[in-house]
């Protein structure tokens, strides 16, 4: 699989990355906000199938390089946040959410890898093509600062 993630289905795009262990660990970086502030957004979640969640999005909180702001992410530049719902909850190995778009969805899947964990991501029901390639992008950057935020980098 590539690290750019691979279309599954029409609608479907999945990521795999390996990351340093153990699985409660890594799981605790999906579900606790101050940890997954540090490579997604920040935000609560109830802790339970159907609970609903928040999350906050500010880029500037993740990385700071000085590099200047996109220009189709700039209206983001101080932020910006939603809420959803989670749709499965099975804890460390699964959690299924809505997106931030309320009609796609988004499965993290943990498995243990010897010392390691196998995160598998499917994001799942996006409206078109344009849009898989503006998240496709945007999880790509994201699990590659989980993946160093859990290196200890």
């Amino acid at each position: 699989m590539s690290e750019y993630g691979e279309v599954t289905a029409p609608a479907t795009v999945r990521f795999e990355r390996v990351l340093p262990g153990p699985i409660e660990e890594a799981w605790e970086y999906l579900v606790d906000s101050r940890k997954r502030g540090l490579w997604l957004a920040r935000g609560e979640m109830e802790r339970c199938k159907g609970g609903s969640f928040e999350l906050f999005f500010k880029h500037s909180e993740i990385c700071d390089d000085g590099e200047p702001m996109p220009a189709q992410f700039k209206k983001m530049e101080n932020g910006a946040g939603y809420t959803g719902t989670v749709l499965a909850y099975d804890p460390p190995r699964l959690l299924k959410i809505t997106w931030w778009d309320e009609g796609s969805e988004v499965t993290f899947k943990l498995a243990p890898q010897g010392e390691n964990v196998l995160l598998t991501l499917t994001h799942e029901k996006t409206p078109n093509r344009n849009y898989r390639l503006s998240i496709s992008s945007g999880w790509h950057a994201h699990l590659a600062v989980l993946a160093e935020r859990m290196a200890g980098a």
